[in-house]
């Protein structure tokens, strides 16, 4: 008979790897589930990073990626940005890179930024600002890694909120479709979890989340949203209207997909360039319904300035269509001007009306 001594390291040994490895949990299934789905099309070999706060939807996220990217081939990382915005915030980003090496995580980057205008929130408020610095550090860690992809915690509670924030904003479809699962290289796998199935994912595997108090600061109007607008909703229309919000926010991503493919096949056909800008052709927009002709002049303006129109200087410059009798230029953010040039529409930054030859 093998001495007893074997068996009871081996019995220990089976207890601390029992104690390693969570009991597999409904919401831990459910978000390996969603991120497995996330890495389907990511090559064996690669590195993707996950941005960690320490939150509960980061801390799940984190936590099924270290345990779905081992067993793609893929290596799986994470980046966690200190805003510097709260007096302890370098104890809170060590503190979450720490979980982050615990689950095996491999690099672990932290970086801090410098949030311009924090205190009075710059031309965006203080969100803006620290989500246009957060996002510079992300890129930046994504190139200094090689990161095929970076995976962000935003759940479906988050989605409901960006689209009754659109919605109150009157900014269009464009913002009511929400945030894309996939845009560029960042990745979004929570998308149809909800925040409470998250938290308990961390309970269930044992993990400790950071609550950031700017999520519960009513200053923000996001807060509200989630603390007061979508409660009263629920209330009094009944339960589902996070998910209901999420489904229009997909049904509106689809919408946006299939004209910006229809755009995308004629625009070279409908445009000219211009002396420092571009010409559109004036006929077209003219022969075709209005959502075709202002999606193209918000287009147009976007690729060649970069600058995102509201719906009110859209149908401005339409009226240069739609409704022309001779009216002078109109002014657009950045510098840009639209003037009626013959059969043209021309967007410049010069003020001139010079087609130049189009060469196809």
């Amino acid at each position: 008979m093998p001495p007893r001594a074997l068996s009871d390291d081996s019995d220990a040994s089976a207890d601390a790897t029992s104690a390693r490895r969570p009991r597999l949990t409904p919401p831990i299934a459910d978000v390996r589930r969603a991120v497995r789905g996330a890495l389907a099309d990511t090559p064996s070999g690669a590195v993707v990073l996950v941005a960690l706060s320490g939150g509960p939807d980061s801390l799940a996220l984190a936590a099924a990626t270290a345990f779905e990217a081992p067993r793609a081939g893929i290596r799986a990382g994470a980046v966690v940005v200190d805003h510097g915005l709260q007096d302890a915030s370098a104890e809170v980003a060590e503190r979450a890179a720490g979980a982050a090496r615990e689950l095996g995580l491999d690099p672990v980057l932290v970086r801090r930024v410098s949030v311009v205008n924090a205190a009075d929130g710059g031309d965006g408020g203080p969100e803006s600002s620290a989500r246009a610095a957060r996002y510079a550090a992300l890129d930046a860690a994504a190139d200094e890694t090689g990161a095929a992809l970076v995976l962000l915690g935003h759940t479906l509670d988050d989605q409901a909120e960006t689209v009754l924030l659109g919605l109150a904003r009157g900014s269009g479809a464009a913002s009511l479709a929400g945030m894309a699962p996939l845009s560029g290289r960042y990745a979004r796998p929570l998308l149809g979890i909800r925040r409470a199935t998250t938290r308990q994912a961390c309970l269930d595997a044992g993990l400790d989340p950071w609550d950031d108090p700017h999520n519960v600061d009513p200053a923000y109007t996001r807060v509200r949203v989630r603390d007061r607008v979508l409660p009263v909703l629920e209330q009094e229309l009944g339960p589902g209207i996070a998910e209901a919000l999420a489904r229009t926010a997909e049904q509106l991503r689809e919408d946006e997909q299939a004209f910006d493919d229809q755009i995308d096949e004629f625009i070279e056909e409908v445009c000219a360039p211009a002396e420092a800008g571009i010409a559109v052709s004036a006929g077209w927009l003219a022969a075709n319904p209005a959502a075709i002709r202002q999606r193209v002049i918000r287009h147009v303006v976007l690729s060649e300035f970069g600058v995102s129109l509201s719906r009110v200087q859209t149908l401005e410059v339409a009226r240069l269509v739609t409704d022309w009798h001779g009216q002078g230029p109109i002014d657009l953010p950045r510098g840009i001007r639209a003037t009626r040039a013959g059969a043209h529409i021309v967007l410049s930054t010069t003020g001139s009306t010079e087609v130049l030859p189009h060469d196809h």
